[in-house]
């Protein structure tokens, strides 16, 4: 089943437990945090960007994870097919990092004395600043990019959890950014053209399980001169509603319906195959840098393998258009969190 919500309204009700349950078009159900109503260790909230372009990339995570924020910028090297990541930690934020309620709208501003981000969000783009001159051992990043919007629909899902009746999770996908700016790293400046740089947003905001694992991909790019992306993922929650499996192409959304990731978990840097009960997503996965962490914060834990490489196949839209995908850059991973 895939139930399409389309009537706008809260997402929680007065007892914190979700009102509609199903995939959307746009984040148009009501996040408040407020509204919830279980303990606030809980409450799970995040930004992720990632933007790729061609030889290099660069992601931005800001999470309010209840024990800890997390501060943390990832730089890719295509080239070389390695990777650079730090990280600020803050101590229980719970709340106090005030990330927005809505994707489209609001600012995120955080200083410290290791690092300063600035995201402003006015009608759906984005500005993002970045001073982090601690960066890989004092090597320092700075970072001024701008993100413009170019699809009409995204990937929404509203998942409830079976263990937990008010535990949820409120996500939205935004594929196909474009971006243009530049970020510095090292002393060298890498600049981006938004012909062929994209990204992409995760906006989460949930109530979570203490203990899951979940498997996510992304892609975005140009295919026959339009915009083309895609969202899949599964392993948590009650996904009877809806699957979070979806085609972009052309600012239109084409809805999945299940999709499986085969890998090998000894070494995730074997190539990966995905395919689908509706036989509309088969593509191969030729992987070029596993970015690998493992977090052990006692009463955290994260186990990630983010790994970025190649899509190459073929995908078929809701009218039966068939798409050839030919070694497209993105990311699948397999992530395991007790938090």
């Amino acid at each position: 089943m895939q139930n399409e919500i389309v009537q706008a309204g809260n997402l929680l009700d007065k007892n914190g437990i979700l009102i509609q349950k199903g995939w959307a078009r746009d984040l148009i159900l009501t996040y408040n945090r407020s509204d919830i109503k279980t303990s606030k260790y809980s409450i799970k909230e995040w930004d992720y960007y990632c933007i790729l372009q061609d030889k290099y990339g660069i992601a931005i995570t800001v999470a309010d994870l209840a024990y800890v924020g997390v501060l943390a910028v990832n730089l890719f090297d295509f080239t070389n097919n390695t990777e650079i990541s730090d990280q600020v930690l803050i101590p229980f934020p719970l709340g106090k990092m005030q990330l927005p309620a809505q994707s489209s709208v609001g600012n995120i501003i955080i200083k410290n004395k290791k690092i300063n981000i600035a995201i402003n969000i006015k009608d759906g783009n984005r500005n993002i600043e970045i001073q982090y001159p601690g960066f890989a051992k004092g090597k320092g990043l700075q970072a001024s990019i701008k993100l413009l919007t170019i699809n009409k629909d995204s990937m929404v899902i509203a998942t409830p959890f079976i263990e937990n009746k008010r535990a949820f999770y409120y996500n939205q996908k935004i594929n196909c950014l474009a971006a243009s700016g530049s970020f510095t790293y090292n002393g060298n400046q890498y600049h981006l053209n938004p012909k062929t740089a994209t990204a992409v947003l995760d906006w989460g905001r949930g109530v979570w399980t203490y203990q899951n694992r979940w498997y996510w991909g992304s892609a975005s790019t140009y295919v026959n001169g339009k915009p083309f992306g895609f969202n899949i993922g599964y392993g948590f929650g009650d996904t009877n509603a809806a699957s979070e499996n979806m085609l972009l192409y052309d600012g239109v959304a084409h809805k999945l319906d299940q999709v499986v990731f085969h890998m090998d978990t000894s070494n995730y840097l074997k190539p990966w195959k995905f395919s689908s009960n509706d036989k509309r997503f088969e593509l191969d996965f030729e992987p070029a840098i596993d970015r690998y962490s493992n977090t052990n914060l006692i009463l955290i834990k994260s186990v990630q393998h983010q790994v970025f490489g190649y899509f190459s196949g073929r995908v078929v839209l809701d009218d039966g258009t068939i798409l050839q995908v030919q070694r497209v850059l993105g990311f699948a991973e397999d992530v395991f969190n007790r938090w």
